[in-house]
């Protein structure tokens, strides 16, 4: 085995106790503790600037907008009219960003618990949010998002969950739960859309978080849609969750040139990843992923948290 270049730093991250990923990293830009998280910013050689927490990472500058159109413009673009829209997580900005592309959109609010975090992505990472901070149809709230929709009861189109995976009993394990989930049902409009980042959908990690997920959702909303995309900085595939109520469009039986048309009309900028075909592709899932949400018995609740094995 070829030795590790000695004139190169390196960042690791554990994937498993097997199992690590590496890269060579010009310079850390910022390490540090917030009150609830582990947070590293570091430029990256072959990803670019990198938003890493708690040992794992969340988004980087090369492959970002892979993962955030496939999380918010499905159900973006499947609603007929988008108006009104709630972010829970989202601190790079760039959920927002995607969102904010959407002519229809007169209001996004996003709730995210961490401050620090917000502020450093801010600063740190402009090419994630790309100004959407400054967007005068953006309500940014610093409190628990559960929290929130509980006060306030004013009904949204769309609802995005963009926290960190229920793998511990932190801060976001309970924006995973069929609590959480009842509660964002009964703050969507007719025809609304809830959209749920759900964690690695490879192989060898599919029922780590994922199928649980699919099953939770599943058991509030009228219909669960799951879909994945292939993440090259997370070194797996990852999965998103739908849900959808009666009235609600049926993402799996999207037009590829309907979706196109749609684009064309009301997202300004031009998608990097999504379209027609793209969805397509997205939401044809393969055996393994189809065989473990069949046979997926947990159901995350207050009660009954997901951790890490």
């Amino acid at each position: 085995m070829d030795s590790l270049p000695g004139n190169v730093d390196w960042y690791f991250e554990q994937v498993t106790p097997t199992l690590f990923l590496a890269e060579g990293i010009h310079r850390v830009i910022y390490s540090g503790q917030t009150a609830y998280q582990e947070v590293q910013v570091l430029d990256t050689i072959p990803y670019g600037r990198s938003l890493v927490l708690d040992g794992r990472t969340q988004s980087t500058e090369v492959d970002e907008w892979v993962y955030h159109e496939a999380l918010v413009q499905p159900a973006m673009v499947a609603h007929d009219a988008p108006h009104r829209v709630f972010i829970a997580g989202g601190g790079e900005g760039a959920t927002a960003r995607e969102v904010l592309r959407h002519t229809s959109v007169t209001e996004l609010v996003m709730v995210d618990l961490d401050r620090e975090v917000v502020e450093l992505c801010r600063e740190h990472l402009p090419q994630h949010h790309q100004g959407a901070f400054d967007d005068s149809r953006m309500t940014l709230l610093h409190e628990d998002a559960m929290a929130y929709l509980e006060r306030d009861g004013e009904p949204f189109d769309v609802i995005i969950v963009d926290v960190p995976d229920p793998l511990e009993a932190g801060p976001a394990y309970m924006i995973f739960t069929q609590e959480f989930y009842r509660l964002a049902r009964s703050r969507l409009n007719p025809g609304g859309l809830l959209v749920a980042q759900s964690g690695p959908a490879g192989p060898t990690n599919v029922t780590e978080t994922f199928t649980a997920i699919h099953r939770t959702i599943g058991s509030v909303f009228d219909a669960a849609h799951p879909y994945r995309i292939y993440m090259p900085s997370f070194g797996t595939a990852w999965g998103f969750i739908a849900g959808t109520m009666t009235g609600s469009p049926r993402l799996t039986e999207m037009d590829p040139t309907g979706i196109d048309r749609r684009i064309e009309g009301r997202v300004r900028g031009e998608l990097r990843y999504y379209d027609g075909g793209a969805h397509q592709g997205m939401f044809a899932l393969p055996k393994y992923i189809r065989a473990a949400l069949a046979t997926e018995t947990r159901l995350i609740t207050r009660d009954n948290p997901l951790y890490a094995a």
